[in-house]
């Protein structure tokens, strides 16, 4: 039973990745002045792939503790943040606001690992890729603001 725990988060969180994959780099992304550091697009669904599995397991290893409403409330805070961001990115092309919401939900993740560190050690850990994959994408999302 408790497999089935595990089975709703990789629902719920790879269902918050297909919103954030309606908005996709096209055209306008191609236009922009990107950094020469900038990775191909091709890398960015293998490592989301990987990292969405590490966040609905990291979620619901916690889920399944007593007393975890506020560990849970930032959890599902940083998946709306995640969520909006490829939306004000590639689908609003506002890239200022993108770069609030990238800021947001870096804080917001570290907030998380921060308060599942003594639920779930596993956990915590399991968020840190994402936290720092999240950090380079804030620094690149500043970059290219900067840069348009």
């Amino acid at each position: 039973m408790k497999w089935l725990g595990l089975a709703g988060f990789l629902v719920v969180v790879f269902a918050i990745a297909g919103v954030g994959a309606m908005f996709t780099p096209g055209q306008w992304y191609e236009t922009l002045a990107k950094p020469e550091w900038n990775p191909p697009n091709w890398i960015f669904g293998p490592v989301w792939t990987v990292l969405y599995v590490m966040i609905a397991v990291a979620g619901w290893l916690v889920w399944q503790r007593e007393g975890v409403g506020v560990a849970m409330g930032l959890y599902a805070a940083q998946l709306v943040c995640n969520a909006a961001w490829s939306w004000l990115f590639f689908g609003r092309h506002a890239i200022g606001l993108a770069l609030i919401d990238i800021v947001v939900l870096l804080v917001l993740i570290i907030a998380t690992i921060a308060v599942f560190w003594p639920v779930s050690r596993v956990a915590a850990g399991l968020l840190v890729p994402y936290a720092l994959w999240v950090g380079f994408a804030t620094t690149l999302n500043a970059t290219i603001w900067r840069l348009n």
